[in-house]
């Protein structure tokens, strides 16, 4: 029987460890604007209750911050995957793929924070180097 192996080499913690760092400050960035009053009204317009901007911009910046530096990172990303998902099916409904109102981008993430899920922090993160975090709340 064929046994499938992962190739850990340096290049490959670099690419994880990108992933990781890009997806962290997209959504750090993006938690920003959340915290602003004028957020609300977006809130409110798609049905949602004004004070979940709040809410929801705190779950990207700690989210955010806990994928930058490398701890407790598959449960963030599940966390922030759900939103997404969320965001895709309610939200913008599915409407198109690309364009105004499209899913492209927020499927983009949506798989990222899946192969962070599953690949969880890598070496090159915080949970690595305390060697003592468990390999589910990594």
């Amino acid at each position: 029987m064929a046994e499938a192996t992962l190739r850990t080499h340096r290049l490959h913690e670099l690419v994880h460890f990108g992933l990781r760092i890009t997806i962290g400050v997209l959504f750090i960035v993006h938690s920003i604007g959340k915290f602003d009053t004028s957020s609300k009204g977006f809130f409110s317009s798609v049905g949602l209750p004004a004070d979940m901007a709040f809410l929801i911009g705190l779950l990207e910046l700690i989210g955010g911050i806990l994928l930058v530096v490398g701890i407790l990172s598959r449960i963030s990303s599940s966390l922030l995957a759900i939103e997404m998902l969320l965001v895709m099916l309610y939200i913008k409904k599915l409407q198109s793929f690309s364009g105004k109102g499209g899913v492209e981008l927020d499927l983009l993430v949506f798989v990222i924070l899946l192969t962070v899920i599953v690949l969880g922090p890598g070496k090159i993160s915080l949970s690595h180097v305390i060697k003592k975090v468990p390999r589910f709340l990594q």
